[in-house]
């Protein structure tokens, strides 16, 4: 529900002090937040609920907030989803950085809201203001926040209408509204006050907070002197308070506890007042109740003790701020000195018990917690932070994060915020010695929706891909991000295609899609090449060919293809179809000294010869002889030579009939592929890895082309014997033994050399197998 006055006056800001898993019912809203054909179903007026469905306000109220910060937007359609209110029930509503207009918005006002926050809708007009006071007699708060134009006043500032025009009586169908937030109305054009505002103060003389952030041409105030309830009163950034008798009109709330009149260096003279020490000593003693009192921005903490002539009390105890020697012996609870000058925050004496201010960690936490609804100044708190983290003299990593967190949330699309705050959780996600991070995955997972979030709205902002890039470099990839795998893909796959073809931020995000796609499942591989992998890497890879430039990025693409193709057919069919072969061969031709890059092309061709209805593809005359000539490549190792060997084997595999090309023949082909296999070590250290052998145990079941067993039983007993821990077990679960002994008492029988290297590959690859079984039973005993 709305907040209380008690919660409003600025505090510390306070971490969680214990972090507890998610609930199983967030869990599930979040779910249904990402796939929403769970619940509803789209029709042409929008999402509707799905027959025999009632969601009451404590799922509802939930899972709109779930549904905006895991990147969704309220729009028209999605609001339909709540136009029946015997299925849906509201009575807390808070919308942000949404495209809603009138009639979108109005679904969610006839449930009679209790509390209606609006910020960043820029499509809303003057209707919807009626439309709220319409369904407003259970309204008790109403934030209508920047870039949300609805107000009569608005209207009026940009027509003919005149003062008689305003519907005042509408006012009176909100008996309830105790909680009234109005931000960044312009100044009126008619006076020096503003008409708007005395209107319609006057009707609600009940209310016990009303914050006028940003807002001009406010004039003397004197609408104010109605509010005899009025707990809060926030007037940041309003200009001209001291002037036209504003701060007596202020001082006349008896009953005011909470008051800011901070101000931002945007202006910096609206923050200068003349006898300042009096003017502030003026609101003290004025203002008995006074418990919360922000004046960042401003002069009104004087220039310290040098200037006091009474600033000791009774008690003995003093002041270094002129105007608040009457509250030494009743501390203020919160005292805002962000950026005040003369750096009165540095100062000693300071009757208050919590300050804002920039001069250490407490004082800019502090300064968050109070600014979180004023981003000119939350900009310049979150550099603070980015300070104090970069040189590693923050204390309270989580609190700093929650910080950093909250305000990237609220500003989605504030790019300055974005940019500052993003850089901010770089170095606190890659503080790595704090325990934090590492074991916490509700922490984690917040961190990536929220910047992937920012980057989103952002995307073609080099600082902000930058920025969010380095820091998902600091988070295991993929195991982290794999719950926003769609999202993180379309991002990734964004910053290839358009950053800047020599700049940094391509480079990052080539390796992160590349981190990606190498350790994702088949489903996923497809929805990559479903979103444009292979035609993404495919343009890169045309751009360097074009400019004859063979970089890391250029390599990279290549190994990011070949690892989205495995056991990936669509994949490899999208390859082929995008005119692969031919940025094969332009590569071969153009880089032909170029190790990682052969490895890396070598490597995707491998997974292309797998899928048997493309082979018929490969087996052209040109393509062969590239095959067979890198049988006896020594690049990259045996690499280039190993793959080289695989394809042919492949293509082999079909049989006779299937060589359908006179030149190269069959037979001399898979004689070069032979003599190639027998100078292989082997016990080569490999720069490649299987998650399955199913391919390979193919080939070695191959009866009319020995060629074919030859190189499959060789790729099994290198990888069996040099890395016995991470292959042998493939090979069991597979039924590779089963295979290896069959081809083991086949080739028994057979006395050529060929045969007798067969024989003996496979013996190696049951005798690591039957090794690594005895070993894994005899550590199981001796636990």
């Amino acid at each position: 529900m709305y907040q209380t006055e008690r919660q409003r006056i600025p505090i510390k800001f306070r971490h969680k002090e214990e972090r507890v898993p998610e609930s199983l019912f967030c869990l599930c809203l979040k779910y249904v937040a990402r796939n929403l054909d769970t619940l509803c179903t789209e029709t042409p007026d929008g999402y509707t609920l799905h027959d025999g469905l009632a969601l009451p306000s404590e799922i509802c109220e939930p899972f709109i907030e779930i549904y905006q910060s895991n990147g969704g937007e309220i729009f028209d359609r999605f609001a339909h989803l709540f136009v029946d209110v015997t299925k849906t029930n509201l009575r807390s509503v808070h919308i942000s950085n949404s495209s809603i207009t009138d009639d979108g918005l109005e679904y969610l006002l006839c449930h009679d809201l209790y509390e209606l926050t609006l910020t960043n809708c820029q499509n809303l007009t003057h209707k919807t203001y009626i439309n709220i006071f319409k369904h407003a007699v259970n309204l008790r708060s109403l934030t209508i926040g920047p870039n949300v134009q609805i107000t009569p006043y608005n209207k009026l500032s940009n027509s003919s209408l005149s003062l008689d025009d305003l519907p005042s009586r509408i006012y009176k169908k909100a008996p309830n509204l105790r909680h009234f937030v109005l931000r960044a109305i312009a100044e009126s054009p008619f006076t020096s006050d503003n008409i708007f505002l005395g209107v319609m103060l006057d009707k609600l003389i009940q209310l016990r907070f009303l914050d006028l952030s940003y807002c001009l041409g406010v004039g003397s105030l004197r609408y104010l002197c109605k509010l005899t309830s009025l707990h809060t009163l926030i007037l940041f950034d309003v200009p001209h308070l001291q002037n036209n008798d504003a701060i007596i009109n202020i001082c006349s709330l008896k009953s005011l506890v909470v008051l800011d009149i901070s101000q931002t260096e945007t202006f910096p003279e609206q923050g200068i007042y003349q006898d300042e020490n009096k003017i502030l000593a003026l609101i003290v003693t004025c203002l008995p109740n006074l418990m919360s009192l922000d004046i960042s921005g401003t002069n009104l903490a004087g220039k310290g003790t040098a200037e006091q002539s009474m600033c000791e009390s009774l008690s003995g105890r003093k002041s270094d701020i002129p105007g608040l020697e009457y509250r030494v012996d009743n501390p203020l609870e919160f005292l805002g000195l962000y950026h005040t000058q003369h750096n009165a925050c540095r100062r000693h004496d300071i009757p208050a018990k919590i300050i804002s201010g920039d001069a250490n960690e407490e004082q800019i936490f502090n300064a968050a917690a109070s600014c979180m609804d004023k981003p000119k100044l939350l900009q310049n708190i979150l550099n603070d932070l980015y300070h104090l983290l970069r040189y590693d003299q923050c204390t309270q990593i989580d609190q700093a994060l929650d910080i950093v967190l909250e305000a990237l949330t609220r500003y989605v699309k504030e790019k300055l915020i974005q940019i500052s705050g993003s850089a901010t959780l770089f170095y606190i996600v890659k503080n790595k010695d704090r325990p934090l991070l590492l074991n916490d995955i509700t922490v984690k997972r917040r961190i990536i929706t929220t910047l992937l979030t920012g980057m989103d709205y952002h995307n073609y902002d080099e600082t902000m891909m930058r920025n969010g890039c380095l820091t998902l470099c600091q988070l295991r990839i993929p195991q982290d991000v794999m719950f926003e795998f769609k999202r993180l893909v379309q991002m990734l796959l964004h910053i290839v295609s358009t950053s800047d073809h020599e700049g940094f931020v391509q480079r990052i995000g080539i390796y992160l899609l590349n981190s990606v796609a190498c350790q994702v499942n088949n489903k996923q591989k497809n929805e990559l090449g479903d979103a444009g992998a292979i035609k993404k890497m495919m343009a890169i890879i045309k751009d360097r060919l074009h400019r004859r430039v063979c970089d890391d990025v250029l390599e990279v693409a290549w190994s990011t293809m070949w690892n989205v193709t495995d056991e990936a057919p669509k994949n490899c069919k999208r390859f082929l179809d995008g005119n692969g072969m031919k940025y094969f061969l332009g590569c071969l031709t153009t880089f032909p000294d170029k190790n990682e890059l052969m490895r890396n092309m070598m490597g995707l061709l491998g997974n292309v010869a797998e899928v048997s209805e493309l082979r018929c593809r490969l087996m052209q005359g040109h393509f062969i002889k590239v095959f067979s000539d890198l049988l006896y490549s020594t690049q990259d190792g045996i690499e280039v030579s190993y793959n080289a060997a695989g394809v042919i084997a492949h293509l082999a595999s079909d049989g006779q009939r299937s060589w359908i090309i006179k030149n190269p023949s069959r037979y001399k082909v898979l004689e070069r592929m032979t003599k190639a296999i027998q100078n292989w070590n082997l016990d080569a250290d490999r720069n490649i890895n299987y998650r399955s052998f199913e391919p390979i145990l193919q080939l070695a079941q191959v009866r009319h082309t020995p060629q074919c067993a030859h190189w499959a039983a060789w790729a099994l007993a290198n990888l069996t014997k040099v890395y016995p821990e991470k292959y042998c077990s493939i090979v069991i679960a597979e039924g590779g033994l089963r295979i290896m002994s069959e081809l083991l008492e086949e080739h028994s029988q057979l006395q050529n050399n060929q045969p007798g290297v067969i024989h003996s590959l496979a013996q190696t690859v049951i005798d690591q197998c039957l090794m690594y079984m005895k070993n894994t039973i005899d550590e199981a005993r001796n636990q």
